[in-house]
């Protein structure tokens, strides 16, 4: 009598692995640093095999960009799309995004692993080709669509460039942590929302006044 059997899902049987040694790279890379890390370092702290880990990433650096990839699209264990907040207000919802950034930039478990995928990404380019491709191209489209809303709603100058507004915004918090510039704290952020706000409200302002 025939019996339908289900191939083994080999995908499911692979997770806990792959999610075992991306756990172990961030782990690693904020014990030991990113010049000590190494793929055979990984496979033992994640109890897998070195070839295993080459069959699904070319280097230590792809890795570690995984397990940080991985944290950005789930975070507090969120199973769908991820959007900034819109209350309503711009400078609240900005002000709160940049300290939660500044209590992530402050966590050497991931702050470690960030500055030194940074450095990677600086001398990598195929590494820096995916950076932008699955995480800063995706990230910056998702600050835009906030940024235009609040275009939308008259709060922000509707000619104003939403790229540079990105850079205005997030640039100078990224440039304090990444050459450890000052103490980023949420002050820092706060004022840092209020200033570019300032600016890239005064044309709207303007032409409402007149």
């Amino acid at each position: 009598m025939p019996t339908d059997r289900k191939a083994p899902d080999t995908a499911r049987r692979s997770q806990p692995t792959r999610q075992a040694i991306l756990t172990a790279a961030l782990d690693l890379a904020a014990e030991v640093g990113y010049r000590r890390l190494s793929i055979e370092a990984i496979a033992a702290r994640a109890g897998a095999g070195k070839q295993t880990i080459y069959r699904w990433w070319p280097s230590k650096g792809a890795v570690l960009f995984d397990a940080l990839l991985a944290l950005s699209e789930n975070p507090e264990g969120s199973d769908g799309d991820v959007e900034l907040p819109d209350t309503g207000d711009l400078a609240a919802d900005l002000k709160l995004v940049l300290a939660a950034t500044v209590d992530e930039l402050n966590n050497p478990r991931y702050s470690e692993p960030m500055r030194a995928l940074t450095v990677e990404i600086l001398e990598n380019a195929e590494l820096a080709a995916t950076y932008r491709e699955r995480l800063d191209q995706p990230m910056r489209e998702m600050k835009k669509r906030r940024l235009r809303k609040a275009q939308d709603a008259g709060q922000l100058d509707p000619d104003a460039d939403l790229d540079v507004a990105v850079d205005l915004i997030w640039g100078p918090v990224q440039n304090r942590w990444l050459f450890r510039e000052g103490p980023l704290t949420a002050a820092f952020t706060d004022a840092l929302v209020d200033t570019a706000l300032r600016g890239l409200a005064q044309a709207s302002r303007r032409r409402t006044d007149t």
